[in-house]
């Protein structure tokens, strides 16, 4: 059985890949678990100076899978608790490590794949590639990534995207400061690659890692409180008769009436 993360390293840049692309990359407990420890493994490789984030398949992530979210209406409040901790540690597993970390984004990046493109450092995407936080149409709540997304894009601009639930192109991502870089799918590859290598060649590491340390500590120094109050929020919401009733819906593919 295939791995659902890929890990290599070469030339001081580590590559970690989603390849769950029969599942249009979609997140669920194994996949989450894989990844925080990918890149746990990237921080601790002294071989590894940048890490790139990319995926295997057309879509970079489709957010969370269908069967998980099935299973989340039959949690207990602990269980999600536990469940959105998970996420939470990912999550801040990218934001705090200590080299840079790239995403590649190439496809969709929807409500959970937007969060882990929003949570890099910088963030390549091809002009096809669509972004957004659709939670709110099934009746669930962006909490967690929402912690990181005000800091990066700002109030206004969080408050239209989270509140609209709607995907929007590459070039809007870029208007917002969601993402960097809009560059041709046959060029990303390489310019990925040249922009890595010369953060690598050109930049003393432990300035990267100070820099980003300081950065992430200043701007958003109330993160863990905040996020303590999200991973609540989260577990509180998926109880709800609303979240039911729209993760019924989506799963039998039916037009929601709110």
């Amino acid at each position: 059985m295939e791995p659902l993360v890929l890990y290599s390293v070469a030339d001081r840049i580590a590559t970690i890949t989603l390849n769950r692309p029969e599942k249009r990359n979609a997140l669920n407990p194994n996949l989450i678990a894989e990844l925080t420890n990918a890149f746990i493994r990237a921080e601790e490789d002294d071989l590894v100076k940048v890490v790139v984030l990319k995926a295997n398949g057309g879509t970079f992530s489709a957010g969370a899978d269908l069967e998980y979210l099935q299973q989340l209406q039959h949690n207990t409040f602990e269980e999600n608790v536990a469940d959105s901790n998970h996420l939470k540690r990912l999550f801040t597993t990218i934001y705090y490590l200590p080299k840079i970390v790239i995403a590649q984004v190439e496809g969709h990046a929807i409500a959970g794949g937007c969060g882990l493109a929003t949570i890099c450092d910088i963030v390549f995407a091809t002009p096809e590639s669509n972004f957004g936080y659709t939670e709110v149409k099934i009746g669930f709540v962006p909490a967690i990534v929402s912690c990181f997304l005000v800091q990066k894009v700002n109030e206004t601009v969080a408050k239209e995207i989270l509140l609209t639930g709607k995907t929007f192109p590459a070039e809007q991502a870029l208007k917002y400061n969601l993402i960097n870089f809009v560059t041709n799918s046959s060029e990303i590859n390489q310019t990925v690659k040249e922009f890595a290598l010369s953060l690598c060649t050109g930049s003393s590491g432990n300035s990267l890692m100070i820099t980003k340390q300081l950065i992430s500590q200043t701007t958003n120094p109330l993160l863990e409180k905040t996020l303590e109050t999200a991973v609540q929020i989260n577990a509180r919401v998926r109880e709800s008769d609303e979240f039911k009733k729209g993760i019924a819906s989506f799963l039998n593919k039916e037009k929601i009436n709110w």
